[in-house]
């Protein structure tokens, strides 16, 4: 790929100098999190599948990141600015509940019973899966040694 050490060498510096600059600028980093967005939204529309792209994206995210590719600190400050502006994203669903106030009575009650209950189901089912998973893993793996 490299005819020469020199060439090397020009292009690893390179790639410091872009690692650096990113990692000092917030708005390189909330740029690169949109660009994985987009990379998942694209990668979603070529290969049709049923999942939104934002997910793709952070799969991919993750995939460079538990392979070492990425370091977090690359994006630690865009991230943080996500994080702390995360009510102007949600700012659409407050100014909905305004337009229904009935949420704010018993129906929202309800409903709140509702998303709680879901929720804790799918936590513990999730957990219970898991867990029987596992213990079958290691029962394979006991009659795996016991076969030796």
């Amino acid at each position: 790929m490299f005819r020469t050490t020199k060439n090397f060498l020009s292009w690893r510096r390179q790639a410091v100098g872009w690692r650096r600059r990113v990692r000092s600028n917030a708005l390189l980093q909330i740029l690169l999190i949109l660009a994985f967005w987009q990379a998942g939204e694209a990668i979603v529309h070529l290969a049709g599948l049923p999942l939104p792209g934002v997910i793709a994206g952070l799969f991919l995210l993750l995939g460079l990141l538990l392979g070492k590719r990425f370091s977090p600190h690359t994006l630690r400050r865009g991230a943080q600015w996500f994080l702390s502006e995360l009510l102007l994203f949600l700012l659409p669903s407050v100014l909905s509940l305004l337009d229904h106030p009935e949420f704010l009575g018993l129906t929202g009650l309800k409903i709140l019973a509702a998303i709680l209950l879901g929720t804790l189901l799918v936590m513990v089912v999730t957990a219970l899966v898991v867990e029987l998973c596992y213990r079958w893993l290691l029962a394979a793996k006991g009659d795996l040694y016991a076969a030796r």
